[in-house]
């Protein structure tokens, strides 16, 4: 991810359509996560557990076609470092897709 700003995320779509959000790791542990998505908005909150929630702003209208039709969300938390190239995947989870 091109910006060093801690609260950076972004979208990713494979040849299968199947969407993977990428974002700088935080400190507190994942249980149970889970993103709710405003379809109208095209926004969301991505709840890491019961207390840590992460909004997610500005949800392209690619990635949100491709998870109205998904019960999941695979996400990727990176380090967060000076250098991209000793950028490492800190977590890999996936989430349930909830919409409001």
């Amino acid at each position: 991810m091109e910006n060093k700003d801690i609260n950076t995320y972004d979208f990713l779509i494979n040849e299968d359509d199947e969407v993977m959000l990428l974002l700088y790791a935080k400190d507190s542990s994942v249980s149970d996560p889970q993103i709710i998505i405003n379809e109208q908005s095209s926004s969301g909150v991505l709840y890491r557990n019961k207390n840590d929630g992460v909004e997610i702003k500005d949800i392209p209208d690619d990635v949100l076609d491709i998870l109205l039709g998904q019960e999941k969300l695979l996400v990727c938390e990176l380090s967060f470092e000076d250098n991209d190239d000793d950028t490492k995947i800190a977590n890999a989870y996936e989430t349930t897709v909830l919409f409001q």
